[in-house]
């Protein structure tokens, strides 16, 4: 497959998670709503949709805390989609409970109705297996076979231990000895063939939904987070790969030191990498997760790019960040290999935060562009004067904030707050330069910001939906640091006006994109 350069043109898109769609089952999915969004895209002149990871969450609902790093989530999969390939019906899916706030996903009870319609579909396809159906089932598992049997394996045993991390296992199934890994297999069977059957519902619809956004002229900007979970097939798999004690823990955790977002920085949890062994086995691992990133996406936002110069490393038992210390990351060496298996790039550096001159050194020499957020323009600190568009580079990404800021409404009626790094008269000076760079009055500071991304020079910008909605703090996705509340967001059906379409249209088309 011949890849699209990053940069070809200045070109536009929209920052909205799969979640994050209306519809009818409490959730985005990837079904009606998802279709209509294309639709919105393409109507406004949007050539690029940026998505969060896609993987099957775990801890705290987050898409930066999967079960896998090759998975896609099983509550994407579109019910309505399964009753038109006869894997479910309508009467079915009449019974499922009604949402009880549209602007917010509820997890627990979304999860459980959607598993168990899911189950039904499952046990149905299984029942009748000579369907052409069943063909591209078999093709699937035995293409991704090397990281399906692992995860597969892993969700079924995790299912039949209650559900806790792998760690609380019965020991021989943790430490996946032989002979109790054979009789897993053999014990749990129908529930790993039900695994495999959920993935291949997500690649299929994933995959037609993809099809759909080419045929629009839309790419997908999908993200990789720089580190995996704990509690993951992955970890489980290859501990040998992971920084971990005897009994699978992690010694030390990932995280960043104190920053614009926290005061005592971030402790993200997830185990750090053995970069010395992964270099030993010529990266296998990273490169297949890419590759298999590149199979679903057509660009990739490399989360936390400063961690392959150099890592925050966090002593397990400090409750914060701030007992970390930096270590060396693998450097341009495993980009090398990456290169060498993907034949290119495809890839966009999440450049935020501490960012040295090592990091950027890294970053320009492989040719990827960086990212540049427009809320953090304003402030008296050298770093902000990189974050104005007047000084932008050509080959970046620019945005007005990321699922890791508050909405841009939200953003510019804040106040300081427990925690934040910002006093009460940095916010006000942030505030008064922002309405002076931007000429702006205040009223829709939203679309001020908009217009400034969009008629940058940057060669791609992208816009949270939150922000072209005009959305307050409560439509935030996440504030980092914090475990739970996050990622919960979702848009009202008929949110996007016919006034909102036509503005948002009129300004791409002004600005070239």
């Amino acid at each position: 497959m011949t890849r699209p350069a990053i940069s070809a043109r200045r070109v536009a898109g929209v920052l909205c998670h799969i979640t994050s769609l209306p519809g009818k089952f409490g959730c985005g999915d990837l079904g009606p709503a998802a279709e209509d969004f294309i639709q919105f895209l393409a109507r406004t002149g949007q050539s690029r949709w940026q998505v969060l990871p896609l993987g099957p969450t775990g801890y705290g609902d987050s898409p930066y805390q999967c079960y896998s790093a090759f998975a896609g989530n099983p509550l994407l999969i579109s019910l309505e989609r399964l009753v038109e390939v006869g894997l479910l019906t309508a009467a079915e899916l009449s019974g499922f409970p009604k949402s009880a706030d549209a602007t917010q996903v509820d997890f627990d009870p979304v999860r459980a109705a959607h598993d168990a319609l899911l189950r039904k579909a499952c046990a149905r396809f299984s029942s009748s297996s000579s369907t052409p159906l069943h063909v591209s089932f078999k093709n699937f598992c035995s293409t991704e076979a090397e990281w399906l049997d692992e995860y597969a394996l892993f969700m079924a045993i995790k299912e039949s231990q209650g559900g806790g991390a792998w760690t609380g296992w019965d020991p021989p199934l943790g430490a996946r000895e032989p002979l109790a890994i054979a009789n897993a297999k053999t014990k749990l069977a129908k529930q790993i063939e039900e695994q495999k059957i959920i993935q291949f519902l997500f690649t299929s619809q994933w995959q037609a939904l993809r099809e759909r956004c080419h045929a629009a002229g839309i790419l997908i900007v999908g993200d990789a987070p720089i580190f995996v979970s704990h509690d993951s097939a992955d970890v489980w798999a290859n501990p040998e790969l992971f920084d971990l004690d005897s009994l699978g823990q992690p010694t030390v955790v990932a995280g960043v030191p104190p920053d614009y977002f926290s005061a005592t920085g971030q402790r993200w949890g997830n185990p750090l990498y053995r970069w010395e062994r992964m270099r030993a086995t010529g990266y296998k691992w990273w490169r297949k997760r890419m590759a298999s990133a590149l199979k679903m996406f057509d660009f990739v936002r490399l989360d936390h790019f400063r961690g392959f110069e150099a890592y925050w490393k966090i002593p397990a038992s400090s409750p914060t960040a701030v007992g970390g210390r930096w270590a060396p990351g693998p450097g341009r060496d495993l980009f090398d290999a990456l290169r060498q298996e993907l034949g290119g790039l495809p890839i966009y550096a999440e450049d935020l935060g501490l960012i040295t001159p090592p990091v950027e050194a890294l970053r320009d020499e492989l040719n990827l562009p960086g990212m540049r957020v427009l809320q953090f323009a304003f402030g008296d600190d050298a770093k902000s004067l990189d974050y104005r568009p007047h000084n932008y580079p050509r080959d970046c990404v620019c945005y007005t904030g990321t699922h890791d800021n508050d909405t841009t409404v939200g953003w510019f009626r804040s106040e300081a707050g427990e925690g934040t790094t910002r006093d009460e008269d940095q916010v006000a000076r942030e505030r008064n330069f922002a309405l002076r760079y931007l000429g702006s009055g205040g009223k829709q500071i939203h679309w001020d910001m908009i217009r400034a991304a969009l008629g940058s020079v940057a060669d791609t910008a992208i816009i949270p939906l939150q922000d072209i909605l005009g959305l307050p703090s409560s439509a935030r996705m996440n504030q980092p640091g914090t475990g739970t509340g996050n990622w919960r967001w979702r848009m009202k059906p008929g949110a996007i006006t016919p006034e909102i379409e036509k503005q948002l249209a009129d300004m791409t088309k002004i600005y070239d994109r």
